[in-house]
């Protein structure tokens, strides 16, 4: 089994504090090789995500990897934000470009994320492992694809370390991403993002926003199940996990979940796998 991951979003009501420590308590059995915190953008849920990290790592014992955003933030406040991570023992980040906000007029100080990650080495040198974002499918704003493929490369040579893939459901379009970004020298760790089904009516409407593709047999396999939750929560287990096998069967270096804060989803994955 390669190395796996977490990813998490800072709560902010009580219910949502209780969840994610009942889905971190069942998830951490799996002994992930880190988590990671989302970012809100334009510090909305700044103080969350400082207050989720130290929870994951004094509570659970986790290694935890902030997600920064350059959206909304000035050198000055992402320095310090740095600076406090760094105080408090995190030695990875997740960089990203992030969304603007709506109502905010100004980016902040960065427009790229390659440009944040420049940063970081800048202020923090080599203290941090620096992960950034990848799309097989191609990032829904991209100009086009070879346009997107040499934006990565921006960021690696910016001095990341390793990438996190957006979620797909074709194997194959990660494998040729890789492909894509080796003939352009790229030669960090990509490891792909997994989405975990929990609720597919969902999913597909997220999926339509963010560009990800779900393959019709996937769409007309659960639709074949109608309102039997049951056999649907089966159906998309198993269809997320021979994803997965396919994946480490062609050399994925290792696993990345998008858990959304809750345990089942993911849990069903890792017991088929």
């Amino acid at each position: 089994m390669p190395a796996i991951s977490f990813e998490f979003f800072p709560p902010k009501t009580e219910e949502q504090r209780v969840q994610l420590d009942a889905a971190v308590s069942r998830l951490k059995k799996s002994e992930p090789d880190y988590v990671s915190v989302t970012f809100g953008a334009g510090g909305s849920t700044l103080s969350y995500t400082d207050k989720t990290v130290k929870q994951l790592r004094q509570e659970h014992g986790l290694s935890v990897a902030p997600h920064l955003s350059c959206m909304g933030g000035t050198r000055a406040e992402i320095g310090e934000l740095l600076d406090t991570y760094k105080a408090s023992g995190c030695r990875r980040i997740v960089a990203l470009r992030g969304d603007l906000p709506s109502g905010m007029a100004t980016p902040g100080d960065f427009r790229y994320a390659a440009e944040l990650v420049g940063f970081i080495r800048e202020h923090s040198g080599d203290h941090f492992h620096i992960e950034v974002a990848a799309y097989p499918e191609t990032h829904p704003q991209a100009e086009n694809a070879l346009a997107d493929l040499r934006h990565f490369r921006d960021k690696v040579d910016a001095g990341a370390d390793g990438a996190i893939t957006q979620y797909f459901f074709n194997a194959d379009a990660y494998f040729r991403f890789v492909e894509d970004v080796t003939r352009l020298g790229v030669s960090i760790p990509i490891v792909p993002g997994i989405m975990p089904i929990a609720n597919f009516s969902q999913l597909r409407r997220f999926s339509e926003q963010c560009g990800a593709e779900i393959p019709r047999w996937i769409v007309k396999r659960m639709q074949a199940h109608g309102d039997d939750a049951a056999a649907v929560r089966e159906l998309a287990a198993d269809v997320v996990a021979e994803l997965c096998r396919r994946l480490i069967d062609g050399g994925a270096p290792g696993l990345h979940f998008y858990t959304i804060n809750r345990a089942r989803a993911t849990t069903a994955v890792l017991d088929r796998l």
